[in-house]
């Protein structure tokens, strides 16, 4: 009985001593959660290329300076990292070019899980019909260059102080071009273009503050047919607002 006692004691102190000197497990990190629209692997800068790098071009296309538009191409240049360097500066993040951590965690606050900015949403681009058909491209291209429009929008309020931009319409097939008198080489048949409301900001705010937010084509109030809205466009090389000074 002694023997046996004497037996389990040695046995539960070389337990214990064995669990002092093993090392303690450490839990793994739990997996960062993946973004609804899209998450990022990477940090980007100049020299990479990739999809990832065309996602990011898409979400500051907005930031392209002053009578820029920034080339969605896939590839990080000079363009890109100057873009990105504003889109930083515009959200007091560390402004250096380069997209990592701190500028994704930015841009997943932004976007919402279809992809369009927290602003903005596909229904106010596209009041013609449902499937984006009917224009001068296809509908899926259509659709993406309303979403390059939307991000621009989202960087131009952000810019004039987050107030709400009124989006009176965007999109058009070729029948809704005609049906409201369109211009047969309309933007709006692209997908690419927007027409705004004066909102709080009014019609020369907005076409002056469109300048710098990757816009080429901006007509507004002094321009035939577009005293009771600004016009927004990302194709075109055409600016005209005359009773805004422009």
């Amino acid at each position: 009985m002694k023997t046996r006692l004497a037996g389990s004691t040695a046995a539960l102190l070389a337990g214990a001593l064995a669990a002092l000197v093993a090392p303690a497990a450490v839990a793994e990190p739990a997996p960062a959660a993946a973004d609804g629209c899209y998450t990022w692997n990477r940090t980007l800068g100049e020299g990479a290329s990739g999809d990832d790098v065309r996602n990011l071009q898409i979400r500051v296309a907005g930031y392209p300076g002053r009578g820029g538009q920034l080339v969605i191409d896939g590839r990080y240049g000079p363009g890109t990292a100057a873009a990105v360097t504003r889109f930083q500066q515009a959200y007091g993040l560390t402004a250096d070019g380069v997209a990592g951590p701190e500028t994704f965690e930015q841009l997943y606050a932004l976007q919402e899980d279809d992809c369009s900015p927290a602003n903005f949403d596909f229904g106010e681009l596209n009041n013609c019909n449902s499937d984006w058909s009917g224009g001068a491209t296809s509908a899926a291209d259509a659709k993406a260059n309303a979403l390059v429009t939307m991000w621009k929008l989202q960087a131009m309020r952000h810019a004039m102080g987050d107030a709400p931009i009124v989006v009176n319409g965007g999109f058009r097939s070729v029948s809704c071009n005609d049906a409201v008198g369109g211009a047969p080489n309309s933007r709006h048949l692209h997908g690419d273009a927007a027409d705004l409301g004066a909102g709080s900001q009014g019609f020369c705010a907005l076409s002056l503050a469109a300048r710098e937010h990757g816009f080429g084509e901006i007509l507004g109030p002094g321009y035939p047919g577009h005293d009771d809205h600004v016009h927004v466009a990302g194709g075109g090389d055409a600016w005209s607002a005359p009773d805004c000074g422009m």
